[in-house]
């Protein structure tokens, strides 16, 4: 079956490359305001805001005419485990038990060139012999692509062609349109009932928390970044509210609006917050832990099979390789911390997630005063997915 190309992934260029480029943490001899090009000159607004730019390739999974076959074994999803919107598709996929049908593989090292493709036997390396994701954007756009391939990004194994980038919408296609290959028990994160809303829910998680860390590591004006912050803080104590007397977002079942949030909160403290001390100008930053009933359902969701794997809790700097190294360093410069110290900082944070959540007694309500109130969940159609709810 031949896939249509929307305009869009044509006219692909370099910003529209890395969903999930995290800010470094300065290193000696490199300036503190070094970040990626990209998402701080042309992924920017006049007053200095961060203003991530769409996905290029959106076909969806189904049996419609343009969309993708659901055939079990077909495609991989290519990202890096750094990545929270690749997480969220690993996530999905070993929640439903996808692993054999949709298979996740690893991308690292982002330069110039892209991502480098992981050298595994029957991967995607080496099925076609490439060294790299936008080896695969050539082969769908030919000549006229001139940018970098995503995380995560879905490749077709028939075609040697990218299906999609979409991360917004990729987890509730495996969710649905995957569902001849769950496995037996798995857990129904997107029930109908709760559709609009939780689309509506995914729409502020997204603005406001996914992509809130980046509107205040890529903001290139203060008053940006401290803006994206307020709102950032007030979201979380929103959902801390929330979750008091909720197990989880939408009551005594996890949906896919706590995969969305939970990939932020678990990738915070390590990934994200050193970025805030640095855009902020500030030491006086949050934790997770300053909201305990957000900080008690992280952990609930930490300590959940399926919602983390090994490679994901090194790669996220919560576990040590073979060699005792950790892949990540909290601190945003020499603050006198010697190497046995930052070992000693990661395991004692890996530790507080590890601590009994408490919140098993908890069910909940799924009506809350977020989103969707005054009947507004009737206006949300996705858009151009306008027939979208009929199941």
């Amino acid at each position: 079956m031949a896939l249509e190309l929307k305009e869009s992934a044509i006219s692909l260029s370099a910003p529209a490359a890395d969903a999930c480029g995290v800010r470094p943490a300065p290193r000696p001899g490199h300036d503190k305001r070094d970040r990626p090009i990209e998402e701080t000159t042309v992924e920017q607004t006049p007053d200095g805001a961060f203003r991530r730019q769409r996905n290029a390739f959106t076909v969806r999974f189904g049996d419609e005419p343009g969309q993708a076959p659901v055939e079990a074994g077909r495609y991989h999803v290519l990202g890096a485990l750094g990545c929270g919107w690749n997480r969220r598709q690993r996530i999905v996929i070993r929640l439903l038990g996808l692993e054999q049908a949709f298979v996740p593989e690893v991308v690292y090292g982002r330069d110039a060139d892209g991502w480098k493709l992981t050298k595994t036997p029957g991967g995607v390396a080496e099925l076609f012999g490439y060294d790299r994701l936008n080896d695969f954007y050539r082969a769908t756009v030919g000549d006229k692509f001139t940018g970098r391939g995503t995380s995560p990004t879905v490749v077709d194994l028939k075609t040697g062609k990218v299906v999609t980038n979409n991360y917004h919408i990729l987890s509730n296609d495996l969710e649905t349109a995957w569902a001849p290959f769950h496995k037996e028990g798995a857990p129904d994160l997107y029930p109908q009932e709760l559709r609009e809303e939780i689309d509506l829910l995914n729409q502020q998680i997204f603005d406001d928390v996914n992509n809130g860390t980046y509107k205040v590591n890529f903001a290139t004006s203060k008053g940006a970044a401290e803006a994206a912050y307020t709102i950032f803080k007030a979201r979380l104590a929103d959902y801390d509210f929330r979750l008091a007397s909720r197990r989880y977002l939408f009551g005594d079942q996890y949906t896919d609006s706590d995969v969305r949030l939970f990939q932020t909160l678990e990738s915070f403290e390590n990934g994200y917050r050193p970025g805030f001390i640095d855009s902020l100008g500030t030491e006086d930053i949050v934790h997770v832990w300053d909201y305990p009933n957000l900080w008690a359902y992280a952990r609930d969701l930490f300590q959940t099979p399926g919602f983390i794997d090994d490679a994901e809790l090194f790669a996220l700097g919560y576990t040590p390789d073979e060699n005792g190294d950790y892949a990540r360093n909290p601190f945003t410069d020499d603050e006198g911390h010697t190497p046995q110290s930052v070992k000693d900082a990661r395991k004692a944070v890996y530790e507080k997630w590890l601590e009994p959540a408490g919140r098993e007694s908890l069910g909940g309500s799924p009506l809350y005063s977020g989103p969707g109130g005054g009947g507004s969940f009737e206006l949300w159609k996705f858009g151009a997915y306008a027939d979208y709810y009929q199941g």
